[in-house]
């Protein structure tokens, strides 16, 4: 998820609308909403957050160190109406990722962001799972060796399952990231049907089932060699010894002791 903080409403709305189109979900924030919205924000909703596009704002290097206390996996990149090199310069003192010169389209921000989580990817050896690999930045997934063509949504879910490899993540945090923390006007059970048809495309291709359910815990990637976490028993097979057969005998012996029958005289 992309969020844009400007003063501009129709700068804002404008890149929403762009990015909606290339199936992302974004948030609108004016500069004086940022710092409350990452105040009261939960940090689960937090992680779903790609990057954060700082465009006109006063103050833009105040809003580094908040950003990255509550976001700290998230990309700062500066929005800037014209090209200014001591400005520049002064955001990336401060501390931001990138500096883009407007116009820019956002397919460009959506691959910039891409490469910087690939090379973070590569840092923490998580930018893949087993046989799957992806990208994060449009291009489909590779599963098996091979490119897997994916519609934008089940793309961007198996991209977040990849990114919290070894974790489970629930439908929720699956829905936020992919349609936006804000966005009321869809049901969060779109995801199951998302996750369903991903998992059929998957199981085909790798021939066992990659996406890993539990009810009312949530989804976990997994590769082949992983075995599925069982929930529930945890006894474990009891040896027979000595001693134990001897007491099954003793009791055996016991339950076969007649009990003689009372008859009650003159009832």
């Amino acid at each position: 998820m992309f969020i844009i903080v400007d003063s501009r409403e129709i700068v804002t709305a404008g890149y929403a609308s762009a990015f909606e189109r290339e199936g992302y979900a974004s948030l609108e924030l004016h500069p004086f909403e940022l710092l409350d919205w990452l105040e009261i924000t939960c940090s689960q909703d937090l992680t779903s957050v790609d990057a954060i596009l700082l465009g006109d704002c006063e103050e833009r290097a105040g809003f580094v160190s908040p950003i990255r206390s509550r976001c700290p996996e998230a990309q700062i990149v500066a929005l800037e109406d014209t090209a200014n090199l001591e400005n520049t310069l002064q955001l990336f003192s401060a501390g931001v990722d990138d500096v883009l010169k407007k116009p820019v389209h956002v397919r460009e921000i959506i691959a910039r962001v891409g490469a910087y989580r690939r090379r973070n990817a590569a840092r923490n050896n998580s930018a893949g799972t087993g046989a799957i690999e992806v990208f994060f930045d449009g291009r489909d997934p590779l599963v098996g060796g091979d490119v897997m063509e994916l519609p934008r949504r089940e793309r961007r879910i198996l991209e977040y399952l990849v990114k919290n490899k070894g974790r489970r993540v629930t439908k929720t945090q699956i829905f936020n990231a992919v349609y936006g923390v804000m966005n009321d006007g869809v049901d969060e059970c779109v995801v199951e049907s998302h996750i369903s048809k991903l998992r059929k495309k998957l199981r085909k291709t790798l021939g066992y089932d990659a996406i890993e359910s539990t009810r009312y815990i949530g989804y976990m990637l997994k590769d082949g060699s992983t075995p599925k976490q069982k929930v529930g028993d945890t006894r474990r097979p009891v040896q027979a010894t000595p001693m134990t057969v001897a007491a099954m005998e003793r009791a055996q012996d016991t339950s076969e002791v007649k009990t003689p029958y009372l008859t009650v005289v003159g009832a």
